[in-house]
C-alpha cells in the first residue's frame, strides 16, 4: 500500500452541511476500497488563484491515506462525476514526503492538546 494525499477544491455556492455531505461521501467511498484514513483537513473557504468557471473561491479539502494504486483512479473518477467538486489533485507520497506529513500530524495533535 502507497500512502497518498488529495486535495480537492468544493463550489463556494454550497452549504456547511452540503460540503461536509460530500467530504463524508469521498471519505466513505475510500474506506469502501479499504483505504486507511491518515488524516483530514478542512482548509476552508479560500480564494483561488484565478476563477474557475466563475467562481474566485472555494471549499478546499485535504485527506491523507494508505491504499493499493486502483482506488486513486476510482477516487478520481468520483470527483470528475461530481459537480460540487471544480479542482482535485491526488499524488502518491514518497518516503521524504510521508515523514514530513506525520511530523506535521503530530505537530497539529500537539498544538491541540496544549490548547
Amino acid at each position: 500500500m502507497n500512502q497518498y494525499e488529495t486535495v480537492f477544491i468544493l463550489t463556494p455556492v454550497l452549504s456547511d452541511v452540503q460540503m461536509k455531505e460530500a467530504v463524508e461521501k469521498f471519505k466513505s467511498l475510500l474506506l469502501a476500497e479499504g483505504a486507511e484514513l491518515l488524516n483530514e483537513e478542512n482548509w476552508g473557504l479560500r480564494k483561488l488563484a484565478y476563477p474557475i468557471e466563475k467562481k474566485s473561491t472555494g471549499f478546499y479539502q485535504l485527506i491523507e491515506f494508505k491504499a493499493n494504486p486502483a482506488v486513486i483512479a476510482k477516487l478520481e473518477t468520483e470527483y470528475r462525476r461530481d459537480e460540487r467538486v471544480i479542482r482535485f489533485m491526488s499524488f502518491r507520497m514518497d518516503k521524504y514526503a510521508a515523514e514530513y506529513a506525520a511530523k506535521r500530524r503530530n505537530l497539529k495533535t500537539k498544538e491541540v492538546k496544549e490548547n
